[in-house]
């Protein structure tokens, strides 16, 4: 299943960016057995400054045809790592593209919300988009890493 990370706004080189693609290289390699990955990042821009419903529609256009849609949001479920890596499983066992769009300052349009397959929260805080992004592909990692038996993850 491939995993598509669709995302608002454009990580410059730094840390978050090391840490984003050290992330999805782990994912990748670790994935690739369990059938997960390959992982891509698509950013999109509102350069016209149409605002959330702008920063929506050009998500959606990111967003492969079919795929499961699950967006980050802190209205969204709390999961434990085990328990996220279950629903990547399903996820996988149902779709060929798995998308998770990350808004901008401002959230995810209601409408691409309201299309959403799920919802995801990295609990009540609210987190910059730019590192919500790093937190998902470790995440993405670490659910790999749970599924693969590997000593990454302790519980």
């Amino acid at each position: 299943m491939r995993v598509h990370l669709c995302v608002v706004g454009r990580l410059r080189t730094g840390p978050e960016r090391l840490l984003l693609d050290d992330y999805l290289a782990r994912f990748d390699r670790t994935g690739r057995a369990l059938g997960l990955g390959p992982a891509q990042v698509t950013e999109v821009e509102d350069r016209k400054g149409g605002g959330m419903a702008a920063e929506g529609a050009l998500l959606a256009r990111a967003v492969p045809e079919g795929a499961t849609l699950v967006v980050l949001d802190e209205r969204g479920a709390l999961m434990t790592s085990p328990e996220f890596a279950s629903r990547l499983t399903g996820w996988r066992d149902r779709a060929r593209d798995l998308a998770f769009v990350i808004g901008g300052a401002d959230g995810i349009d209601p409408a691409l919300r309201g299309r959403a397959d799920a919802a995801l929260s990295f609990g009540p805080m609210v987190w910059p988009h730019m590192l919500a992004r790093v937190m998902l592909a470790e995440q993405l990692y670490r659910a790999a890493s749970i599924l693969a038996g590997g000593p990454y993850h302790r519980a």
